[in-house]
């Protein structure tokens, strides 16, 4: 998914969100035009079993507010592979996010939607949503249930407009029936729509590499040499920012990357603070192998070309962050050995359960 490129955009997001929020209960808004319908009736649904992972911090998503059940999570999995959510039928949001890799888009360096029209970065995958603060390579949204508003309504990747879809939702002889069973109504508003995408997007937790296994002491989870030595240099040279095992900080960062074709300010856009300027998100590691190309505009291929960055490409930048300044100078340094080492370890980071999981595939 692409972020908003302007902090007014930005705010109007803030705004609907607030608008949405406020209504008694989060349903029929002003914003709705649907204030008419069948009333709410007595349903049972069925809990989805979400479980946190042994080896994972504790989430930051309410699940209060929006408690996963089968039939919501049915929902949300429909919505996310419908190229409706698009306003020419012809971009869903697995368009973008791919299960074969790792729900990231690999074809092209920088996203790209509705006829063929290319944004301004690089699509980062979608994984463990349930333990991040924000999202997005600047942060500019900070709940998930208001994340799908942004690529829907982005002028180059869905195209759409919240008001308009929400109407062709309703039109939709299918919908209506799997909101009746999701939330006791067939009464189909922003709030529920959006929180049956959350419900869906809850449930890609990605947990099971060799990794996981290996610090979990589970069967298959044996590393090799390279890749137990790759562990070790991670833990000395890179866990700074990809930290714990989420392998991220959840930070906005600066790592000396050259501007010469791309001057984008990150960060700043958002906050604008001049602190700011050229910072962005440091992603997760998991599945990297599986997500390339890497940076936020997709400028390097593979994971030896990432490598040969950190330790001898980095520019010396004003804003270059000081993890990455070494003894005075910017870059980590590696012999090519350990950079093949960590490239080995990072590879035991690509869950093949997760990729090949049915459950978050297309319905049908």
């Amino acid at each position: 998914m692409q972020r908003w490129q302007f902090f007014g955009v930005w705010i109007s997001v803030a705004l609907f969100g607030a608008v949405v929020s406020c209504q008694p209960g989060g349903s029929d808004s002003t914003t709705d035009p649907e204030p008419t319908g069948p009333k709410p009736i007595e349903y049972q649904t069925t809990p989805y079993p979400w479980k946190k992972p042994a080896n994972f911090p504790e989430p930051t998503y309410a699940f209060s507010k929006n408690p996963l059940t089968l039939e919501g999570v049915a929902l949300g999995r429909a919505l996310f592979y419908d190229d409706m959510l698009s306003v020419n039928g012809t971009v869903s949001c697995a368009f973008c996010h791919q299960q074969g890799a790792a729900f990231a888009h690999t074809d092209h360096a920088l996203s790209h939607g509705i006829n063929d029209k290319i944004g301004t970065r690089n699509n980062l995958g979608l994984q463990n949503m349930a333990f991040y603060k924000s999202f997005f390579w600047d942060g500019g949204v900070q709940d998930l249930d208001l994340l799908p508003i942004a690529p829907i309504e982005n002028p180059v990747e869905m195209g759409h407009s919240m008001p308009a879809l929400l109407n062709a939702v309703r039109q939709s002889p299918r919908y209506r029936p799997m909101f009746l069973a999701a939330f006791g109504t067939d009464s189909i508003t922003t709030d529920r729509f959006l929180k049956a995408l959350s419900q869906f997007m809850l449930t890609m937790v990605s947990a099971n590499s060799r990794y996981d296994k290996y610090v979990r002491n589970e069967a298959g989870g044996q590393l090799s040499t390279d890749e137990l030595a790759g562990l070790t240099l991670f833990k000395q040279k890179c866990s700074t920012c990809h930290a714990g095992e989420l392998f991220t900080d959840q930070s906005y960062r600066n790592n000396g990357l050259s501007r010469a074709n791309n001057n984008d300010e990150g960060r700043s856009l958002i906050t604008l603070r001049p602190e700011d300027r050229f910072r962005f998100r440091v992603p997760s590691l998991r599945n990297v192998e599986r997500t390339s190309p890497y940076m936020h505009d997709g400028r390097f291929w593979t994971l030896e070309e990432v490598m040969n960055h950190y330790s001898t490409n980095m520019q010396d930048v004003p804003e270059l962050d000081p993890a990455l300044r070494i003894n005075g100078k910017p870059g980590v340094p590696l012999t090519d050995t350990e950079k093949k080492q960590l490239v080995a370890f990072l590879r035991t980071l690509t869950d093949t359960d997760y990729i090949a999981d049915r459950r978050l595939s297309a319905p049908n």
